[in-house]
């Protein structure tokens, strides 16, 4: 592209010297030789033979400099007519995008630049505009989901639907690396299985008539030959692929990652010669002059290293820089250009090693950049720089020393240090938003080990070979032989040599996002944190409402990383601003204000209270009272039931309690946010708006960093716990081929030296279970060093501290408490679940700090809040319900419960021991029978004792939890019945009619599930009705079990006839336990029947259960009822 003059619309900031009247001037910076010398050594002519001939050159001056650098440029620039000639063998238009005006089948989203695709419907296909009938040729696909896809090629006649793709019809022909088949009508094995992150290369070889695919650069071999060839047959790049699936296309835009050329295959699209011939020159016109000084004491250059060049405003070099920009500027423009000469000269620039501080010059590059270029094209050049480098990122393979990720992110820092650049980026809607950028936190896990190089980095596997009854695998068993040692401490070693590796990678993104928070950046306009906070809290909204468009929805996976390198980045910058009255990123909890004050948009989520309009109308008097909010009236008419979906930060104004006039606060948009609306200023509390009594004056950190963790807390919330229960496969993949390996290789011990076919058999499946676990038990050791590492799980633990101190700050604000939104409470008790279930046996929760006082501070919430009048939504109240009815299974756990204080636990009881009707009784009677199990007759079992005599082989079923009864817990249900006589009354009649119900109902589904087994022309029962009446059979059970515990605490309930109901309460016991007893003890009746067709499903159902629960309570009546005479 030739440099625009003065005269067109844009115009350029020309450093030219207008006319010969300036050229005393000029030249008068340094002399007329010496000048001269300089610009031959800066642009040296291709005529020059050396310094014998400098005497007779011409000399050169700034006047003269234009014309010389054209002739420069225009040297060896191919003709103008044969640039523009088409490649023989290729029909189409240049640019080739794809054809989303015809050329398509389904639904699609196609990306702007018409190369980025994603599927909107079961199976689309979708075609690109260029076709290729004679030659070799190659285009790339950057895989960026692994589902279900068929790349490849067809030709113009083939008609796909939402059935058949590329591949599914005679003249196309795909490769599938999800299914890891090649397809042509018919289908067979080919190549390897692709990943998100990976790159295919697709081949066509018309002169052959074959095709090949790569994946990331090696061949997969020669997929079809023969294919067809001749007049009137041409070949598209094309693709099919399911809902959801993505990929990008570079039929040439870019420089290919893996170019075929050496092999004599051509891109589609060509790529751009000439400019990419003055882009090189012109680049190494920039490198003279960084590598050359002018000595104007001695009248001499000096060659020097252009690592230590800075930009000292010399007019003589700035004025050289700005004609090489007039051609240079143009051309970093375009993407192509920008990923092939400029990104590559900065990322040799970074080579060298060191920290990124250590190479300046490419802060000086980028000063020099905003200096001497338009802004729009600095512009366009910083954003084609960002794109490119986050591709470069996202789609290099893995390689053990993680080098490609490390350089990349190396530059990606280099570029964000220079502060206009940084500003400039995340101000940029397209390159910078959250979910981009998200890309750079996210370090992928290699489905394939061998080319990941972890074989070499963990030469040694091990995974654990000795199990304990329940099937689990011992932590350090003890009898584990010398041999095992050795290969355990080598596989931890290898471990340990991995883990440092990601480390440094997981530091550089730490070291990015630490940039973006930097809110001291204040001479160039606004601080880059409050920039990153309302795209941040963007990024959440489009995740949180799930109605955004495919592309705006962030990746679990990238989630996971962007949120542990976020909570690092946070707490170091919460600690380094932290001032002496200021509370440690350990105590680090969100004020109960954002909750309430309209500050923070929460979105369409659920408050605890229900719905914001609704709180806002029932609580407008505890605001005033409380936080001095008054509520407009005007707003509370406004949000009437019809407008649910209203923008919750709308028009609250609010004033300062007891004063005469209104205070409307500005509520804005979140991305019109500053720094003033969110830190406040003088009089304005900025975010902590409304503060109750019970809160410090002083803030406890910077608002805006508080903000960041209320966001950190609901990105958790999102979509990380279900991530980290998804990647906990494979630890139960490892866990189940160890058990299958050792039970294999205990039958080859036990097979019979004559049965040869049968040892072989068990051999080969040895062998496959040894391959299998040694490629597992490799891939496990990345997924333990980045997701489930001892650093990960104290980030796990910390969100949990802060959701715990979170909780207990806004249940301080009494009613207003119904303002938190309900994820601070599901992430309290997910995020326990993960360090419980995920993390462990890795690494141990025991010695996480403080964990002692933080499980009885959850303990605390779980037995205060699942009966909490103040909180409405049914789905959280059955979540604290199951919670807490896990937490009284494990004695860890239940010993918290009883260290809570003695006036919470007694609370907590009166809630469990509350009349069953009118509630969900079966969770709370659960939590009763847990604390009494290891306490009841005949009620210490971990198997059910009859399926371990009848069904052996089932004796790997679930097995319960070990019994940990509380005694403490009972004394407290012992004392508060035999105190209240109403509630204890009112107790067991409501357990007394659930028993009767749940009996009655078992017996008649077992009636039911009777004459279904006799019917001879329907021998099968519908596994629902089995699984709701083994549901019945172990509700009664457990109520049984409830009555055995009342009776055995408190029998004067029952005995003691001076209480009104006693008799009335013995009686109706009695009665049903004679119907019971009728029922299941008859010889041959229904309920034998039904025991003894050993349905699947009602393993449960048998005589020892409900007997020795019936047996426990007469045994009971019986002594105590001696003892009282």
């Amino acid at each position: 592209m030739s440099s625009k003059g003065g005269g067109t619309a844009l115009t350029r900031r020309n450093y030219r010297l207008a006319s010969d009247t300036d050229k005393p001037r000029a030249t008068g910076i340094v002399n007329e030789k010496l000048l001269s010398d300089y610009l031959h050594h800066v642009f040296p002519s291709s005529t020059n033979q050396g310094p014998a001939l400098a005497s007779l050159r011409k000399p050169l001056g700034f006047q003269d400099l234009g014309a010389h650098l054209e002739r420069l440029l225009s040297e060896g620039e191919p003709a103008e007519q044969s640039r523009d000639e088409a490649v023989e063998g290729r029909l189409g238009p240049q640019p080739v995008v794809l054809d989303h005006t015809s050329g398509f089948e389904g639904l699609l989203f196609v990306d702007d630049d018409l190369l980025g695709v994603i599927g909107h419907s079961n199976f689309s296909s979708i075609r690109a505009t260029t076709c290729v009938y004679k030659g070799k040729w190659a285009y790339e696909v950057l895989i960026s989901s692994q589902g279900l896809m068929q790349i490849g090629w067809c030709t113009l006649n083939c008609r796909f639907n939402q059935e058949e793709g590329v591949g599914d019809t005679p003249d196309s022909y795909a490769y599938d690396g999800n299914r890891v088949r090649k397809w042509n009508v018919t289908t067979t094995n080919y190549g390897k299985s692709w990943a998100a992150g990976d790159i295919v290369s697709c081949l066509i070889d018309l002169d052959e008539g074959t095709i090949t695919f790569c994946l990331n650069g090696q061949s997969l071999g020669t997929a079809f030959t023969n294919i067809k060839t001749g007049p009137g047959v041409a070949y598209f790049p094309a693709i099919s692929l399911s809902f959801k699936e993505s990929v990008a296309f570079n039929f040439g835009s870019r420089p290919l990652r893996y170019p075929s050329s050496d092999t004599g295959y051509l891109p589609l699209q060509n790529p751009p010669t000439s400019d990419l011939l003055k882009a090189h020159k012109l680049l190494g016109f920039i490198k003279n002059v960084l590598s050359t000084a002018i000595d104007t004491q001695e009248e001499r250059l000096v060659e020097k290293d252009f690592a230590s060049w800075r930009l000292h405003g010399e007019p003589t070099i700035l004025i050289t820089l700005a004609h090489i920009f007039n051609h240079f500027a143009p051309l970093m423009c375009k993407v192509y250009l920008v990923e092939d000469v400029l990104m590559n000269f900065l990322l040799g620039i970074l080579e060298g090693g060191g920290s990124v501080d250590e190479h300046p010059l490419i802060q000086q590059l980028l000063d020099l950049f905003w200096l001497l270029m338009e802004d729009y094209e600095v512009s366009e050049c910083l954003k084609q720089l960002m794109m490119s480098l986050l591709r470069a990122y996202r789609f290099s393979p893995i390689i053990p020393d993680l080098g490609f990720q490390i350089h990349y992110l190396r530059l990606t820092t280099a570029v964000l240090n220079h502060e206009k650049s940084r500003k400039y980026l995340l101000n940029n809607k397209v390159t910078f938003d959250v979910l981009r950028s998200v890309v750079f936190f996210y370090i992928k896990t290699p489905l394939r080990v061998k080319e990941a190089g972890l074989e070499e980095l963990i030469p040694t596997t091990w995974w654990p070979t000795h199990f304990d009854k329940e099937g689990k695998d011992e932590r350090e068993p003890s009898d584990e032989s010398a041999d095992e040692r050795l290969r355990r401490r080598a596989y931890e070693r290898g471990c340990q040599r991995l883990k440092k590796r990601i480390e440094v990678v997981e530091e550089l993104q730490v070291q990015i996002l630490k940039l973006l928070l930097n809110n001291k950046d204040k001479t160039t306009g606004e601080a880059s944190r409050y920039i990153f906070l309302n795209k941040f809290r963007k990024f959440l909204q489009e995740n949180a409402s799930n109605r955004g468009h495919p592309t705006a929805l962030c990746p679990p996976e990238y989630m996971v990383c962007f949120l542990h390198r976020l909570i690092t980045a946070v707490r170091m910058s919460w600690d380094e601003g932290r001032r002496q009255s200021c509370t440690s990123s350990e105590d680090a909890y969100v004020p109960p204000q954002l909750f309430y004050n309209g500050k923070v948009d929460y979105f369409d989520l659920q408050r605890l209270g229900g719905l914001l309009s609704h709180l806002k109308k029932t609580l407008k008097d505890d605001l005033a009272s409380k936080a001095n909010i008054i509520i407009d009236p005007a707003e509370i008419q406004a949000s009437s039931m019809d407008d649910l979906d209203e923008d919750e930060e709308s028009g609250a104004a609010q004033r300062p309690f007891g004063a005469a006039a209104k205070v409307k606060v500005r509520t804005l948009a979140v991305e019109h946010r500053t720094e003033d609306d969110i830190e406040g200023s003088h009089g304005n509390d900025g975010l902590l708006l409304g503060r109750p009594l019970e809160e410090p004056e002083q803030p406890i950190a910077d608002k805006s960093l508080l903000e960041i963790v209320d966001g950190i807390v609901m990105m958790y919330n999102l979509s990380v716990h279900q991530q980290l229960g998804k990647m906990v496969v494979v630890s139960d993949d490892v866990h189940e081929y160890a058990v299958a390996l050792k039970d294999t290789e205990e039958k080859i011990a036990r097979c019979p030296a004559k049965r040869a076919d049968i040892l072989d058999e068990l051999q080969k499946s040895q062998k496959v279970f040894s391959e299998k676990l040694n490629h597992l038990s490799r891939r496990l050791a990345w997924i333990n060093a980045t997701i489930y590492s001892k650093e990960k799980m104290l980030d796990v633990y910390w969100l949990l501290c802060v959701c715990i101190h979170t909780i207990e700050h806004a249940d301080n604000t009494g009613s207003l408490f119904a303002f938190a939104p309900e994820f601070y409470l599901n992430v309290a008790m997910n995020a326990y679940s993960a360090l419980k279930n995920y993390f462990s046996p890795a690494n141990c929760m025991d010695e996480l700090p403080g964990y002692e006082e933080t499980l009885t501070q959850l303990a605390a919430i779980l037995a205060k809040h699942f009966a909490d009048p103040r909180i409405v939504g049914t789905d959280i109240k059955d979540s604290l319900m199951q919670a807490l009815a896990s937490y009284v299974c494990y004695p860890q756990s239940l010993r918290a419960v009883e260290r809570i204080p003695e006036e919470q636990r007694v609370a907590m009881m009166r809630n469990l021991l509350a009349p069953y009707e009118q509630r969900p009784w079966a969770q709370t009677n659960w939590i009763l029978v847990r604390l009494w199990r290891g306490c009841g007759f005949g009620y210490r079992y971990t198997r059910l004792p009859h399926l371990l005599k009848t069904k052996p082989e089932d004796a790997n079923l679930p097995s319960l939890q070990k019994p940990c009864p509380s005694l403490l817990l009972q004394r407290h249900m012992a004392e508060l019945l035999s105190v209240d006589k109403e509630m204890a009354a009112s107790f067991l009649n409501s357990v007394l009619n659930q028993l009767n119900w749940a009996f009655s109902e078992f017996i008649g589904m077992i009636q039911e599930i009777q004459q279904a087994a006799e019917r001879p022309e329907r021998n099968f029962v519908d596994t629902r009705q089995l699984k709701v009446c083994a549901t019945c059979f172990d509700l009664s059970v457990s109520l049984l079990r409830v009555l055995e515990m009342t009776v055995t605490l408190v029998p004067e309930i029952f005995l003691d006839w001076t209480r009104p109901s006693a008799e009335l309460l013995l009686r109706r016991l009695a009665q049903l336990l004679n119907q019971v007893l009728n029922r299941v003890t008859a010889e041959k009746n229904l309920f034998d029947r039904v025991v003894n067709l050993r349905l699947p499903g009602l393993e449960s159902v048998d005589h020892y259960p409900i007997l020795v629960a019936v047996t426990g309570i007469l045994v009971r009546v019986l002594v105590d009822g001696d003892r009282q005479g």
